[in-house]
């Protein structure tokens, strides 16, 4: 056994084992991961929480390196890949280096789509094309729509769409679709009433769940943009689709996030489905990160 069995990837913002002074947020990730170290650490399995882009890292020291944080890549994407592609041949990770590579990109949701799995409808404007947002608005006969990069985070990028507002969007997106893709989806009016739902399932099974609302006013839920967290009971119908999207993937994740909203015809349907660097809300059902770290742990055996 290595000195340190688990490495927990982070990035270098959140590298430090103390938060300053009224930062709730890197609070936030702090207690997130001594939730779930504390929870290894009773199973008999060490960890240390690492920045991912670290240069002076042996990766092969580490049974296993566990993406928790890294809530930089999209920043540093073509970094991000080579690190990738090097460190999955020295460790292993959490989730599998197949799950990653398919979860980067927003095409995945056509996966999931093609194998029965409700998701919001999509249609994707591939890089190097040029955006014609009012005819696809046409074409589809959505009055309004959300428009996103294919690899991003943090609603970076991410638009409302009408035909009053097309050409001004147009000419943000145009010049950025040289280089990457983006996803066009209908706009979900139930995120402005009652918000976005997130369901965490880790090794198969659904644990515990938030509803993300956005402030007043605004349509992206996340924290980052002012959005605010609940802790949410979902309906059996909800929990079926959390398990039913995570069941599709393959190989098995050890653990995930399922967003979903009732899409404009009323019917639950996956908004996102994430597997690299989910925020899973451990501090508000910490029996979770036992069930976390179980799931972790037997993937480890099962590859000793």
């Amino acid at each position: 056994m290595s000195s340190t069995d688990i490495a927990l990837l982070t990035d270098h913002r959140y590298v430090a084992s103390a938060a300053p002074e009224n930062d709730w947020y890197f609070g936030n990730i702090l207690r997130e991961d001594q939730l779930l170290q504390e929870a290894l650490k009773e199973q008999g399995f060490s960890s240390i929480r690492i920045d991912w882009a670290d240069p002076d890292v042996d990766w092969s020291q580490f049974r296993y390196a566990v993406f928790r944080t890294t809530w930089n890549y999209f920043d540093h994407f073509p970094e991000f890949t080579s690190w990738l592609k090097r460190v999955e041949h020295q460790t292993r990770l959490c989730n599998d280096a197949s799950i990653i590579w398919w979860n980067l990109d927003k095409h995945y949701l056509a996966d999931l789509e093609a194998k029965g799995v409700p998701v919001v409808p999509m249609r994707f404007i591939e890089s190097g094309s040029e955006a014609n947002l009012s005819e696809l608005l046409r074409e589809t006969g959505w009055e309004e729509a959300v428009i996103k990069p294919c690899v991003s985070g943090a609603a970076r990028h991410t638009y409302r769409v009408n035909q009053e507002n097309v050409r001004e969007i147009e000419r943000v997106i145009n010049p950025l679709l040289h280089n990457e893709a983006f996803i066009l989806q209908p706009f979900v009016r139930q995120i402005m009433e009652t918000g976005e739902d997130s369901l965490m399932v880790f090794n198969g099974e659904f644990t515990h769940a938030v509803r993300k609302v956005a402030k007043p006013g605004d349509f992206r839920v996340q924290d980052d943009h002012g959005g605010t967290y609940h802790r949410h009971t979902p309906d059996e119908e909800q929990i079926n689709l959390a398990e039913q999207a995570m069941e599709a993937v393959n190989p098995s994740p050890e653990y995930g996030r399922v967003d979903m909203v009732r899409d404009n015809e009323g019917r639950w349907a996956v908004m996102e489905l994430e597997l690299i660097e989910p925020e899973l809300w451990l501090r508000l059902h910490p029996p979770a990160a036992e069930k976390l770290a179980r799931a972790i742990i037997k993937k480890v055996e099962s590859t000793a």
